[in-house]
C-alpha cells in the first residue's frame, strides 16, 4: 500500500512517500518514516495528526493513497494574544478593588 507523509514548517516542507503494509495504523507509518529522526522535535503524544486535512488517531488505520499530515502547534496570533493579556489584567484589577473594598 501507498501512501505519503507530510509535516510543514514555515520555510520548510517534509514529504515522504512510502509503502507500507496492507494492514497498517498511522502511528505504525510514521514510525517506518523518516520524518521523526529528522524532525525530533515531533511528539506524537502532543502532535495532532490528520489525513487530508480530517483529524485522527494513531490507530486509524490506513488505506492505499492516504496522505498522513503531522500538525504543528502555531503560536498565538497577536490579536489573541493581546485579548488574553487584557482579560488577566482586568481580572487582577477587579480582584484588586475588590481587596481595597473590603
Amino acid at each position: 500500500m501507498h501512501i505519503s507523509i507530510v509535516y510543514a514548517l514555515p520555510h520548510e516542507q517534509f514529504i515522504e512517500e512510502l509503502d507500507v503494509p496492507e494492514v497498517c495504523t498511522v502511528e505504525q507509518a510514521i514510525k517506518m518514516s523518516t520524518v521523526l529522526i529528522k524532525y525530533p522535535n515531533i511528539d506524537l503524544t502532543i502532535n495532532k495528526v490528520g489525513i487530508f486535512a480530517k483529524l485522527v488517531k494513531l490507530t486509524q488505520e490506513l488505506h492505499d493513497g492516504e496522505r498522513i499530515e503531522i500538525y504543528r502547534a502555531l503560536p498565538r496570533k497577536p490579536r489573541s494574544a493581546h485579548a488574553a493579556d487584557d482579560k488577566k489584567e482586568r481580572i487582577r484589577a477587579k480582584k484588586e478593588r475588590k481587596k481595597l473594598g473590603e
